[in-house]
């Protein structure tokens, strides 16, 4: 058995894993539930009394089941939905609504056809620095297409971008407002495998550069553990954190990560988990 991932001394209830110190804190969701009306005066349960610590440039995975709330709890994290209980205090301060420090990338890259790739993005800049020169403009928006691998590509439209291409574009637009926090729903799932593959090292490469705070929603258990510093599996339904696992792969990582017995042996320890609960 590999000595990076010791699973036996993992393996061991939510509730016992290592705790993390209120100093340790940026994002702490704090008992939080999503509920909705129901027909009959009754009500939908999604999820349930979700605890969760996250430290300031960490990059957490979260997996689980479809229905068992992933998305919604990404929404709430956005400011896009309220908690039906509970509380999600980032920095400090309790989320109220959106904001430009929590950038969100879904899984459709969502951009406007009619601008090019530095168009886009620095629309989002824009935004962001609202009384910003069009040179700082530009520059800040040429800077976060550079960070992608896209240099060269600032005058091409969408239609002109292949699926992974767009989806950097994307990646580019939320980095330029240079936020605390990137949330990311399932970017990669409408990419075909190689070029999924192929994105999850250009992001684990941007990590790497920009140390930005990141909660990953995906349904790979090794797009998961090639990425994460921890993995968090949320299952059933109502949704419950089922496991909250440490992902001890060297960094950086890279394609050779992918091919590790280290690697191979966690995603079959996450699939595990999730087909444990299934059962």
């Amino acid at each position: 058995m590999s000595t990076l991932l010791p699973f036996a001394r993992q393996a061991r209830p939510v509730a016992e894993t290592r705790r993390t110190t209120s100093s340790d804190k940026f994002i702490s969701i704090e008992g939080i539930a999503r509920r909705y009306p129901a027909p009959g005066g009754k009500q939908t349960t999604i999820f349930e009394n979700l605890w969760l610590p996250v430290r300031r440039g960490e990059f957490v995975c979260m997996i689980g089941h479809s229905g068992c709330g992933k998305t919604t709890v990404l929404n709430i994290l956005a400011g896009l939905e309220a908690p039906s209980e509970g509380v999600v205090i980032v920095d400090g301060q309790a989320i109220a609504g959106t904001s430009l420090d929590r950038a969100v990338i879904f899984q459709g890259h969502a951009l406007l056809p009619w601008r090019s790739v530095l168009g886009n993005v620095a629309y989002a800049v824009s935004s962001r620095w609202r009384k910003a020169k069009r040179a700082e403009v530009e520059a800040r928006a040429r800077k976060a297409i550079a960070t992608v691998g896209l240099a060269g590509s600032e005058h091409k439209r969408p239609s002109e971008l292949s699926g992974g291409m767009k989806q950097r574009v994307g990646i580019a637009r939320a980095l330029s407002i240079e936020p605390k926090i990137l949330l990311m729903d399932e970017p990669f799932s409408a990419l075909d495998a190689l070029t999924r593959e192929e994105m999850g090292f250009e992001l684990s490469r941007i990590f790497e550069a920009r140390r930005k705070t990141v909660l990953f929603i995906t349904h790979s258990v090794s797009e998961a553990a090639i990425l994460a510093d921890r993995v968090v599996v949320l299952t059933g339904r109502p949704g419950t954190l089922a496991a909250d696992r440490p992902v001890s792969l060297p960094r950086p990582r890279g394609i050779e990560t992918a091919s590790m017995g280290a690697t191979h042996e966690f995603a079959g320890h996450l699939r595990s988990l999730l087909l444990g609960r299934a059962a």
